[in-house]
């Protein structure tokens, strides 16, 4: 089985590739899981980090087997690599291509990641009296694993006493059942009304 895996060991050109090619898509395929569950690090992303991931664990293999020099290849792999330091240490084939994918995600993917299917949002309108009464509903949506992704906020002084609205966009991470969910937050203590628009 090992011998398998012996071109991902060298230093050559081909070593080079193989590894980066498959950075790119193991990462491509956790952001593909991740975009899916509408979270906020999606396909490019995790591409993204992979591939310089990649490239800076081979800087120091590179350092190390290449050019002979006293590096200590865990902790290169381990540390943050500033801007283009990678060519300053002549490995050039890393940085080239590198820099290829990384223009081909940002170019090409962006039409994928428009393409994955998202669960989509939907807006619940709430009247409340008091702020902690609206506090206590948005506990309720992030404790039932929704994500609130836009809220706005609005207050009349035309009664005796002070009546809110706000408009709650949110995002659950699954399936949900939105009548349920208003239901559960009409009840909520303080709260006027809520519906699904």
């Amino acid at each position: 089985m090992s011998a398998v895996f012996n071109a991902f060991r060298g230093m050559d050109t081909f070593s080079i590739i193989l590894r980066m090619v498959c950075a790119f898509l193991l990462g491509g395929v956790i952001g593909l899981e991740r975009s899916y569950k509408n979270k906020p690090a999606g396909f490019r992303t995790h591409i993204l980090v992979c591939v310089g991931a990649s490239i800076a664990s081979m800087t120091g293999l590179y350092l190390y087997l290449v050019l002979k020099l006293p590096a200590d290849v865990s902790r290169i792999g381990g540390q943050v690599i500033t801007g283009i330091s990678f060519i300053g240490a002549g490995f050039y084939e890393g940085a080239i291509i590198g820099t290829v994918l990384t223009l081909l995600i940002e170019t090409y993917f962006s039409n994928i990641r428009a393409k994955i299917q998202h669960v989509p949002e939907f807006k619940i309108p709430v009247s409340y009296y008091q702020r902690n009464n609206l506090d206590e509903v948005l506990r309720h949506c992030k404790n039932e694993k929704m994500a609130i992704t836009n809220l706005q906020i609005a207050g009349t002084t035309e009664s005796d006493v002070p009546v809110y609205s706000a408009l709650v966009t949110l995002r659950p991470n699954g399936e949900l059942d939105h009548l349920a969910l208003v239901k559960e937050i009409e009840k909520m203590e303080g709260v006027i009304s809520a519906e699904e628009l």
